[in-house]
């Protein structure tokens, strides 16, 4: 297992990886929408972190090597379901390898977030 680290996303906020490499996949850890220039949530819309958060999966993956496109799983955690239309449309744009998914609403989530989105992807596309 080879754990992985870039100043291009958000430094993990507990006792966790980024991400992690086994078998030629990439596990990231859930990541929320905050901005790893300044450590902080810096919009508050269901669009806008939405796309925080799938710029930082790429640039957890583009550190081995992967892609959105490498992605052959997702699990997202909306704060309020109703939101999902508007994070389907944004994930949509992103996500077009349409990997297998699973969303599903909880109750809170990190630092106040509306959405937080975790991957399994090929360390390289076949």
């Amino acid at each position: 297992m080879t754990i992985i680290e870039t100043k291009n996303a958000p430094a993990a906020i507990g006792p966790y990886s980024q991400a992690v490499v086994f078998g030629g996949l990439i596990y990231t850890s859930g990541q929320i929408p905050i901005d790893p220039a300044t450590g902080r949530i810096e919009t508050y819309t269901i669009k806008g972190q939405t796309e925080q958060i799938i710029k930082n999966l790429s640039a957890i993956l583009t550190e081995v090597g992967s892609s959105l496109d490498s992605v052959i799983k997702t699990t997202c955690y909306l704060k309020d379901i109703r939101d999902f239309g508007v994070f389907n449309e944004v994930y949509g744009k992103h996500f077009t390898s349409k990997p297998s998914r699973s969303c599903v609403e909880v109750s809170n989530l990190p630092k106040g977030a509306l959405a937080e989105i975790e991957v399994i992807a090929e360390v390289e596309k076949r």
